[in-house]
């Protein structure tokens, strides 16, 4: 979505079963968001895991941080013509998390704001999910 250029600049966090598990114990773990907005696993143990790396680097690099980014994503994804690509659902996903978080830690217009892109972002990717439920073949 943001910066990509190969594998290890661009990593996908869930490539099996295992992963999926694995990115719903890190955010079970509870996610540090510091005063400059870089998040990282609380729990030492799992922070320290290969995968909490790439983690770090989707987090910290790649998913939108500010609210005009995350409005150009959710305009974006509104308007895209296929289903999403595996890397650019996970990324959106995490963009919802950190959009919460940021609508938690908000006030006012603020928190509003937060939240609308939350909504924005929900309904691109239940947009996608039926996208792709309707191009399954029928049975």
């Amino acid at each position: 979505m943001r910066r990509s250029s190969s594998a290890l600049t661009n990593p996908v966090l869930q490539n099996s079963l295992e992963d999926v598990d694995l990115l719903y114990e890190f955010l079970l773990a509870q996610l540090k968001i510091d005063k400059g907005l870089r998040i990282s696993i609380k729990d030492e143990e799992l922070a320290s895991l290969r995968k909490a790396a790439a983690f770090d680097t989707v987090c910290n690099d790649i998913i939108p941080k500010s609210l005009t980014e995350i409005r150009r994503l959710s305009a974006k994804l509104s308007n895209y013509p296929t289903v999403l690509k595996k890397e650019d659902f996970e990324r959106t996903v995490l963009t919802m998390v950190y959009t919460v978080y940021r609508a938690a830690q908000s006030r006012g217009h603020q928190k509003d704001a937060w939240a609308e892109s939350f909504v924005s972002l929900y309904q691109a990717l239940k947009h996608d999910l039926m996208f792709s439920d309707s191009k399954k073949p029928s049975q």
